[in-house]
């Protein structure tokens, strides 16, 4: 059983990913980890793709899919995987069901974490890291004992460039933009699974659970 998880920056897909695979019992298939498992190992595709990122340029959809579909031929994908910052666009979805067609399979679900945007932003934007040791805070969720200080090492808090409001706001419209025609894609296909988002993180995982294990009771 192959899924698809979806979700915006600031969605909790890392967390809900983490519940699907122990739930389902199959290996998390994440774009990012690959990419930098690649250029570790210093593999072409790794070396294609470095030429990009450090031009500050999206990997191409031919080299990503190349990169994913390599790494579902391995023997623990063989019942399956959880996708996680994979399929990224319409064209990246329709090569990933033509690669598992031809292998007779298929994509069982998409799931999508949905969240407002204001949610997102507020979520997002609360971010800060300490300078000295990296530990994150939120300054709603889990804000420090002391404003600006860490709790940790006492090193000084800050907030990173891309967690800025203006910077968000352009990394949720790109998101957003690519994502509806994915959204579309996988509804047609009846594949698509909405799940409430703007709650405890407990309580979308349950929601999720109790869904994969309702696909487990049909099959």
């Amino acid at each position: 059983m192959f899924f698809v998880l979806l979700g915006a920056p600031g969605a909790g897909k890392g967390t809900q990913a983490d519940i699907i695979v122990k739930e389902m019992s199959l290996p998390h298939v994440a774009s990012g980890d690959l990419f930098r498992q690649a250029l570790k190992d210093g593999t072409e595709l790794g070396k294609q793709a470095e030429s990009y990122m450090k031009a500050g340029k999206l990997v191409p959809d031919e080299i990503t899919i190349k990169m994913i579909l390599e790494r579902i031929t391995q023997p623990d994908c063989k019942n399956g995987c959880v996708f996680d910052g994979f399929p990224r666009t319409l064209e990246q979805a329709k090569a990933l069901d033509e690669a598992l067609e031809k292998q007779k399979k298929s994509v069982e679900r998409a799931i999508y974490i949905e969240v407002p945007e204001e949610v997102l932003l507020g979520r997002l934007t609360g971010r800060w890291v300490c300078r000295t040791c990296q530990s994150p805070y939120h300054w709603h969720n889990s804000p420090p004992q002391k404003e600006g200080v860490c709790d940790k090492c006492q090193g000084e808090l800050y907030q990173r460039a891309d967690d800025t409001e203006e910077t968000i706001k352009e990394r949720l419209k790109v998101y957003f933009k690519q994502t509806m025609p994915l959204l579309e894609y996988y509804e047609k296909k009846g594949r698509l699974f909405r799940v409430n988002g703007d709650q405890e993180i407990n309580f979308v995982g349950k929601d999720i659970v109790k869904f994969l294990r309702s696909l487990k009771q049909k099959k």
